[in-house]
């Protein structure tokens, strides 16, 4: 039976003004069981004239915004398992985080009745009513990223991501054994379950070497601000370490500890990667980044619901599919360098 046309949503970054925006391409859609776009179409083909067909349709809603290099590297990940699978991926995310807005789209997704449905989960409660909808249609849902500890309690089936807590305690002891006793947390989506999470479970690596950490609150849309809010911070001459939590906070501290001369006194670490972080980490002024391999967090759920979708298999029911932490170090930042310039790490 023949589908009607979907939307193929690409985020793309207003690099200019600092703004995202939505960029909608269409798929056509000729059935569930229809077979791949050929690597190498005739010219008289669908796949020649533009016209993609694919054997599944599948949604991926993120809170992700599109100026992040982190979510572009997951769409990357979505777009090569789509080529490769056969499938049809759109993939839609909130201008700004907004969970509101992000239920709105994961209801708009299920109104257009997928194959399958890929969700980050930066608050689960809020996202809860939306994914039970989808579920309650018949739609199977994997979810990513964030919820490493929550998806279960939502009959996701399955979860692929980093499990925060081992991934911040890991980063707190770390730091720890260099020395850092009194830390910020850089937080530039206070409210993101698992973003708070990593804070709470950084602090308590450090307590276990009789340290302390708190928060510090920032916006991503403001550099500058975050900057001077981070400068601030240190100012009084207690803080001697600071973990982010993503490259768009890595930036402006950086920036706060090279302007201040800092960087001697003040030891700094992120999580996820980005060309700058893994330039840092390279020469030293950063102590290592921690990785949760984005790229797969983007491959696999595309994999799991194409297969799902095609031959009714599906493993790891129930399970957390980890794709970290990973550390990386000045000790192996060479080749991650390599891999970023590919858009895979």
């Amino acid at each position: 039976m023949r589908r009607a046309a979907t939307l193929l949503v690409l985020a793309a970054a207003l690099a200019a003004c600092g703004r995202s925006s939505e960029v909608r391409e269409r798929d056509v859609v000729v059935g569930a069981n229809a077979a791949a776009t050929p690597a190498s179409p005739s010219p008289a083909s669908p796949a020649a004239r533009g016209l993609r067909i694919a054997s599944a349709r599948i949604a991926m809603i993120t809170h992700g915004q599109a100026s992040d290099p982190f979510w572009a590297i997951v769409h990357r990940g979505a777009d090569d398992a789509a080529r490769e699978t056969g499938v049809a991926v759109s993939y839609r995310a909130p201008d700004t985080f907004d969970v509101r807005r992000m239920a709105g789209l994961i209801d708009d997704a299920v109104a257009d009745r997928p194959d399958g449905l890929i969700v980050s989960l930066p608050d689960p409660h809020a996202l809860a009513p939306a994914i039970r909808r989808a579920e309650r249609a018949g739609i199977p849902v994997v979810s990513i990223n964030s919820g490493s500890d929550a998806f279960r309690s939502l009959g996701i089936l399955a979860h692929v991501g980093q499990p925060e807590f081992r991934a911040g305690f890991e980063g707190g002891e770390r730091m720890a054994a260099t020395g850092v006793r009194h830390a910020l947390c850089v937080d530039q989506e206070v409210g993101n379950a698992g973003l708070d999470l990593r804070c709470r479970a950084f602090a308590a690596g450090l307590r276990r070497a009789g340290g302390s950490s708190r928060v510090l609150a920032v916006r991503l849309q403001d550099p500058a601000q975050a900057q001077r809010r981070i400068a601030r911070a240190v100012a009084g001459g207690r803080v001697d370490g600071i973990i982010t939590l993503g490259p768009a906070g890595a930036a402006p501290a950086l920036a706060a500890l090279r302007a201040g001369g800092l960087r001697r006194r003040i030891k700094l670490a992120t999580f996820d990667l980005s060309p700058e972080v893994l330039e840092a980490v390279r020469r030293g002024r950063m102590l290592f980044a921690i990785d949760q391999q984005p790229y797969l967090q983007g491959y696999l759920p595309v994999v799991l619901l194409a297969e799902r979708a095609r031959h009714d298999l599906f493993p790891a029911r129930g399970e957390l599919v980890p794709t970290g932490p990973h550390f990386v170090t000045r000790a192996n930042a060479a080749q991650a360098v390599r891999l970023s310039r590919q858009g895979i790490r």
